[in-house]
């Protein structure tokens, strides 16, 4: 198969994909779960859908999506405390 250049944009996305998938692993490693990995734990815990907390927090699904993929490592607290609201734990328990 022929290859195809990469513009240096795409060149760039695919670096920031790699490191992203480095960290997640190396923090995997160390034994720390991630905030994003917390929050799916609890969610599927309670048997909700993502779009089941998404209704009960009011957090947008783009924004869990991005949390729970571990694509946003340090989301805000207002965030946070909706989330956790929604699934009935304490803020430390998700961080």
């Amino acid at each position: 198969m022929p290859q195809v250049p990469l513009s240096p944009d795409a060149q760039k996305i695919l670096i920031l994909l790699a490191y992203h998938g480095y960290l997640t692993r190396l923090s995997r490693q160390l034994g720390n779960e991630t905030v994003g990995e917390n929050i799916k734990k609890a969610r599927n815990k309670l048997g909700l859908t993502q779009d089941d907390l998404v209704r009960k927090s009011g957090v947008k699904h783009t924004t869990l999506t991005k949390i729970e993929g571990d694509f946003v490592q340090k989301p805000s607290v207002q965030v946070i405390a909706k989330i956790a609201k929604a699934l009935g734990v304490s803020i430390e328990d998700l961080i």
